[in-house]
């Protein structure tokens, strides 16, 4: 999958955080990465070469071109 096309995935799942170049997965959205661990919540940092996800105890990095899929997840509405 091409750097673009995941760049879009993961700005569609995620809003700007003001004075940095971060973004927040927006409000009930849920993203998964390779169909490993589904990250709620995460702030992204989306570099020139990799991904980098925060979390409140860890950071997880994805190097673009080991990314094969990304779901992203959203709630239902009942």
């Amino acid at each position: 999958m091409k750097k673009e096309t995941l760049e879009k995935i993961f700005e569609y799942a995620s809003m700007p955080l003001h004075g940095t170049l971060s973004r927040k997965l927006r409000k009930g959205i849920q993203c998964q990465i390779n169909e490993g661990k589904i990250y709620t919540g995460s702030t992204l940092f989306l570099g020139e070469d990799f991904v980098r996800i925060t979390e409140a105890d860890s950071n997880t990095y994805y190097a673009w071109e080991g990314i094969t899929s990304v779901r992203t997840i959203g709630e239902v509405d009942k």
